[in-house]
């Protein structure tokens, strides 16, 4: 498949990666099944894995997404030389949870944990602000990745569920490649608030989070009449159309979809290659 830049830099990605967050959740698969499914995204050509350091059970279970993506990369017998792995920190699980953390101190730590998690042996790929925390100013927050990459345990810094104008204020802090919003066709926030727009006028790369969904999808696939026929008229799942769309509405576009069996990756890698006319896009856009 044809790689793609993150951001304004030089380093090249896959035009779609695997989310690694259900592989670690309640109700995630076994290790070994969860190893197939990222082995299986490696052979099909996907470079470019996101995970984060409280894709977890836990806070007790911390770290465990990317200690897992680790050793499934420490295993594969195929070469790894151009494997991205994008993580976060700022978030935190307890008991099950989801909060924002902000705090320097704590930021600063969970990034040397997660650079040990990640094996330790070459820097972090794309470090990213996970969520915004009021309680903290955008420039503490972003404080400790800025020393990060100057101490060489972080190469690139993203930021997640950000606006036009954090995304700003971050900059100013640091260099910033991408960002990762949620944004499907359920979820349009980043077309009205300029997000998209943002993204590719200045070149970073944007990584919709929950492209397929999730729990938050409104509807079955299957009933939405413009993503159903086009998946017929195609003749692929309903899924790639989804996915194909997401690629089409913008060049800086790299979706993320989870996958926690082998047929989920294999299908969504299957996307890279539907076309949608701006037509069909529009079908889909109005549904």
């Amino acid at each position: 498949m044809k790689n793609k830049k993150l951001g304004n830099t030089n380093f090249n990605i896959s035009p779609i990666g695997l989310g690694g967050m259900p592989l670690s959740l309640n109700g995630r698969p076994t290790e070994s099944q969860a190893i197939a499914v990222i082995h299986r995204a490696l052979d099909l050509g996907v470079t470019l894995i996101d995970t984060a350091d409280s894709y977890c059970q836990d806070q007790s279970d911390k770290h465990h997404n990317e200690e897992l993506i680790a050793k499934a990369l420490q295993q594969y017998t195929g070469d790894i030389r151009s494997v991205t792995v994008a993580t976060k920190g700022g978030l935190m699980r307890p008991q099950g949870a989801w909060t924002r953390n902000g705090n320097p101190h704590h930021l600063r730590k969970t990034i040397r944990e997660s650079f040990e998690a990640l094996g330790g042996q070459k820097p972090i790929d794309l470090w990213q602000y996970h969520a915004p925390d009021p309680s903290y100013t955008i420039e503490e927050a972003l404080a400790p990745a800025k020393e990060a990459v100057a101490e060489g345990i972080v190469r690139f810094v993203g930021v997640s569920n950000f606006s036009v104008e954090q995304i700003k204020r971050a900059r100013d802090t640091v260099e910033i490649a991408s960002v990762q919003n949620q944004y499907n066709p359920w979820h349009r926030e980043p077309e009205s608030d300029g997000v998209l727009e943002y993204c590719e006028t200045e070149k970073l790369t944007f990584f919709p989070w929950s492209p397929l969904g999730g729990s938050r999808r409104v509807t079955s696939l299957q009933d939405m009449p413009a993503i159903a026929k086009l998946a017929a008229e195609k003749n692929v799942s309903v899924y790639c159309i989804v996915l194909a769309w997401l690629m089409a509405k913008s060049p800086c576009i790299v979706p993320i979809p989870a996958a926690t069996k082998l047929s989920s990756i294999e299908d969504s890698v299957k996307a890279i290659d539907v076309k949608l006319t701006d037509e069909e896009v529009q079908r889909i856009s109005a549904s």
